[in-house]
């Protein structure tokens, strides 16, 4: 369904369990980058036979992405085929990730309409489940001081799968080539115009080369972003990462055969979301809403360090906090683990959210 009034006709699909009035919390699924929510059809089917449970295609993604839901609706009608591949040129909106906090925003609160009127009129708590680049809009949503107090105090958890807390580290000969420019782009772009923790002349070393270095490279992926340079400089996704996003090869190829997903990537889009991380990462001592969150020890898409530094700012804030690392893994969407891991992963979430309810219940007044 697309949400009432909302301009970018913003996509929600809703699971209810067979008794949506006996249930005892709301779960909203958010994706990760270039994907979209109908790949968890198999997490929310798991989930609603409990919850009620939405997902959301953040802007630019899936249905809410309008190059994808007019091919969406050209083969509903029976066409054989839609040309879908501009969809990633809907990213051109996305130079920061604010307009998807915005999505984050309007799809809880209209979630929390449907929970309110299945729920025997309680306020059932609501849980966040994210993944990846989701993973850091909920997080960064949560610590904006202008998101919406009520919503936040609705909020009761969140569940962190493979969060983007760092940046890509490529694994074997090619990050020989790319890595080195990844991590100085990341270091300079997080001593520009910032002061850090150390001696003075280090201090100014940093302010120098960043000063000199950050404008020149925003300036040429600005310029490789425009509309007569997109074809050509925008990357599309190589086979790595393919490799690296389950330990399951049906998983894998059911990946490289779903058309939903955008196989393109605009420069700006991906320095907004560098620049975001380098932006949470100064923040993430604030983040107190309680979380569940699971990582693999050796993920190369989103490195372990991120959650590493997460953990070590905020782990503390919260009694309930969990952290659960899949220690000889490498892969980075664990709720698409091969069987049996990604139920047993499945069942820990419930189990957590079980028992953060049986937590709120004995604080209640």
């Amino acid at each position: 369904m697309s949400i009432p009034d909302h301009k970018t006709k913003l996509n929600l699909r809703v699971a209810l369990p067979l008794q949506p009035a006996h249930a005892p919390a709301c779960i909203l699924i958010v994706h990760g980058m270039n994907e979209y929510v109908g790949r968890y059809a198999n997490v929310a089917n798991f989930l609603a036979e409990k919850y009620i449970v939405a997902g959301v295609d953040l802007r630019g993604h899936g249905l809410t992405n309008p190059i994808l839901f007019e091919a969406d609706q050209a083969i509903a009608k029976g066409e054989n085929s839609f040309d879908a591949g501009e969809a990633f040129l809907a990213q051109a909106e996305l130079t920061d990730l604010e307009p998807m906090r915005q999505d984050l925003e309007t799809a809880l609160k209209y979630l929390i309409q449907i929970c309110d009127r299945t729920g025997n009129a309680r306020k059932l708590p609501l849980f966040v489940l994210s993944h990846s680049l989701g993973s850091l809009v909920a997080a960064s949503s949560l610590i904006k001081p202008t998101f919406d107090h009520n919503l936040s105090q609705r909020i009761r958890g969140v569940i962190f799968s493979g969060p983007a807390f760092s940046v890509t580290r490529v694994p074997g000969w090619r990050g020989w080539f790319q890595n080195p420019f990844i991590q100085f782009s990341l270091y300079t772009h997080e001593h520009f115009l910032t002061l850090h923790d150390q001696p003075w002349p280090e201090v100014a070393l940093n302010q120098i080369v960043s000063f000199i270095t950050v404008p020149i490279m925003d300036g040429f992926i600005e310029f490789f972003s425009l509309p007569v340079m997109r074809g050509i400089f925008s990357p599309a996704t190589p086979d790595w990462v393919v490799e690296y996003l389950s330990d399951w090869d049906e998983e894998r190829q059911r990946h490289r055969a779903d058309n939903y997903i955008i196989r393109q990537t605009l420069l700006n889009y991906v320095l907004g979301i560098e620049k975001e991380i380098i932006k949470f990462r100064r923040e993430m001592a604030y983040f107190k809403t309680p979380y569940f969150l699971i990582y693999s020890a050796h993920d190369p898409i989103t490195p372990a360090w991120g959650v590493h530094d997460f953990a070590d700012a905020s782990f503390l804030n919260h009694s309930d906090n969990e952290l659960l690392v899949l220690p000889n893994e490498n892969h980075h969407e664990q709720l698409f683990s091969k069987p049996p891991t990604s139920r047993q992963l499945l069942e820990k979430i419930d189990r957590w959210i079980s028992n953060r309810l049986a937590t709120l219940a004995k604080t209640a007044p």
